[in-house]
This record gives C-alpha cells, sequence and structure tokens, in this order.
C-alpha cells in the first residue's frame, strides 16, 4: 500500500469567484473529494492544509514551511503532492529542490489553469496524472507535473497564462508523460551527492536585474546597500554594455565589495558562453558569475539556498556552479 500525503497550498486549482476576483477560496475536504474521485489502486492518501494562498503571495519563508512538513514526514509516506498556484509554482519547485535535496521520495507540485469546480478545469486531469506519477513513478526527487508532462524541479518555466500547457521544460528533457492512467519515462534523473553541506535554509536578501538598453550604472549604488546577491538577466551570451552607460564597471565595483553578481540570459533556451563576444568577456573580466544553461527560477532559489550557507565569494562561485538536482549541464 503506497502512501501518499497531499499538501495544500492554495492557487487557482482552489479559487472561487469573491467579491474582488478569483481567490482561494475551497475547504480541504472539498479539494480532496476531486482526489478520492481519482483514487489509485493500493494507495493511501492523506490530506494536510499547509496555507491558503495565491502564489503570487508565496514567498520563501513558505518554501521552507513546505519542505520542513515534507522531511517531518518521510518516514511516514511514500510520495508527497502540493497543491499550488501557477505564476510562481516553478520557483517553489526550484527551491524545493535544493532545501530537499537527496531526498529519496517522489515530490509533485500541480495546479490549474482553471479552478476544480469549474466546468472547463484543467484541475481534474492534473490532480489525476499527480497521482498516479506519485504513485508509481518511483522517480526520486521534486517535479512538476502538469498537463501530462513530468518536468524536473530546477528545469521548469511557466511560458502561458491560459492555455493548459503552461509548463515547459527548458534546456532538459521532460521527465516523463502521463496518458490514460499511464506513465511512459522518457528520461530516468538518478540522485547526486554534492561536495559540500548546506543546511535547510534560505537568505531571500538577492536581487534580480534584467538589462535593458538605457539602465543607468547608477542602479547599481542601491544594489550595493540593499542586497547579498545580484542576478543580472544579460544580452544574449552574457554581454552587457561598457560604453556611454557603463554596467560592466558596476558589476566590477559590486564583485570587489564582495557582493556576488550572477550573470544569466535573457533567451529562455540554450544558456550562455561568456567567451564568445568582447561585451561578455569583459562582464567575465570585471568578476560576473555565469551560470550556463540554469534558468531564472532556479538561479533565483539557489542563490538565496547558498547565501544561508556560506558568504565567502569563492565558495558562492563553487557552489552555484556545480550541478544540484540537475539545474546546470555546463558553465
Amino acid at each position: 500500500m503506497k502512501k501518499i500525503l497531499v499538501l495544500a497550498t492554495g492557487g487557482t486549482i482552489v479559487s472561487t469567484v469573491q467579491q474582488n476576483g478569483l481567490a482561494p477560496g475551497l475547504s480541504l475536504n472539498e479539494l480532496a473529494h476531486y482526489f478520492t474521485d481519482h483514487h489509485q489502486p493500493d494507495t493511501a492518501i492523506s490530506f494536510k492544509i499547509l496555507m491558503n494562498k495565491d502564489s503570487t503571495n508565496m514567498q520563501p519563508e513558505d518554501w521552507l514551511t513546505i519542505a520542513r512538513a515534507i522531511q517531518a514526514n518521510c518516514d511516514k509516506f511514500d510520495g508527497f503532492i502540493i497543491t499550488h498556484g501557477t505564476d510562481t509554482m516553478a520557483y517553489t519547485a526550484a527551491g524545493l529542490s535544493y532545501l530537499l535535496h537527496g531526498i529519496d521520495k517522489t515530490v509533485v507540485i500541480t495546479g490549474s489553469q482553471i479552478p476544480v469546480s469549474f466546468k472547463k478545469t484543467d484541475a481534474k486531469k492534473n490532480i489525476k496524472d499527480a497521482l498516479i506519477f506519485a504513485a508509481n513513478s518511483d522517480l526520486p526527487g521534486v517535479f512538476i507535473v502538469f498537463d501530462g508532462k513530468a518536468i524536473l524541479g530546477t528545469r521548469a518555466i511557466k511560458m502561458r497564462t491560459k492555455s493548459y500547457d503552461a509548463f515547459k521544460s527548458v534546456n532538459f528533457p521532460y521527465i516523463a508523460s502521463i496518458s490514460d492512467g499511464k506513465i511512459t519515462v522518457d528520461y530516468r534523473p538518478q540522485l547526486e551527492s554534492i561536495p559540500f553541506q548546506s543546511k535547510m535554509d534560505l537568505c531571500p536578501d538577492v536581487f534580480l536585474l534584467k538589462a535593458f538598453p538605457g539602465l543607468p550604472p547608477q542602479f547599481f549604488d542601491f544594489i550595493s546597500e540593499h542586497t547579498k546577491g545580484l542576478i543580472i538577466e544579460s544580452f544574449g551570451n552574457g554581454g552587457l554594455p561598457f560604453e556611454q552607460r557603463d554596467l560592466v564597471s558596476g558589476v566590477q565595483k559590486l564583485v570587489q565589495s564582495g557582493l556576488p553578481v550572477i550573470i544569466t540570459t535573457q533567451c529562455l533556451e540554450e544558456g550562455q558562453n561568456m567567451a564568445l563576444y568582447e561585451v561578455g568577456k569583459k562582464v567575465a573580466e570585471a568578476g560576473g558569475i555565469t551560470a550556463g544553461d540554469m534558468n531564472t527560477e532556479a538561479i533565483v532559489a539557489k542563490l538565496m539556498w547558498i547565501l544561508a550557507n556560506t558568504s565567502n565569494p569563492a565558495e558562492i562561485k563553487r557552489r552555484l556552479q556545480t550541478p544540484v538536482a540537475h539545474d546546470l549541464s555546463y558553465v
């Protein structure tokens, strides 16, 4: 008998029409009703409500609440399903991938684009698929199950605001497909061992900056006073301007002050190569840390996790560029 624990956190899946628009409103018993409709053979389902939030309101502290609930119940259950809003689902999936790194149980995050109580909803299919995957896949780690696909927690990005196929696996194969009650595993990730110790904690004092033509270098003065780490979504292969509005000098100033500056790209696919162009080489020479083909959601969560464990610049770089939960193929 497989034992599955469903942890409810809110989101569209349990939303109802309220005075100011859709907001989480279904009770845990009402949500549980839809799970029992898709009960799997030889599977016992338990339920617990952790919070009742629109995922826009989810914070890193909430990731810790979810991770600790899973950790506390890890010996009692064979798998876990988290019902969650879609807007920040990818951030939560990445955060849990680091906080629960090395877990030997299946952790599934799912939700819906349309509330479960609505006539035309994708929630019922996603609930059924999540149950099938959690009970039968025997794959360890954190996954998003949505629209018949299983995506690794560190590789998911929300691409669409309305369509059922809201999420995409970026720079990594889809893990599995679920159809007609059956799982087809396309890629089987292996458990990793990482060359450093970590505690279950997060430092949310990071800033994400999207570069754009005209960005004033003076902005870096604010960053140095209010954050412990900066992530820059650069242009193309990792380039930033060094003429007129010189952002490269701003990166160098931050790095010299001991603040880590992580460089990623605004392009969703194929990652970056900072050695290819002069505009990228200058960023690397200034001390910018390349993030290879990691996605932004994973970088944000990983940097928070790293900063909670070390403030040493060299160690921050080493940990950021060490693959964890298959978040990184190259740097």
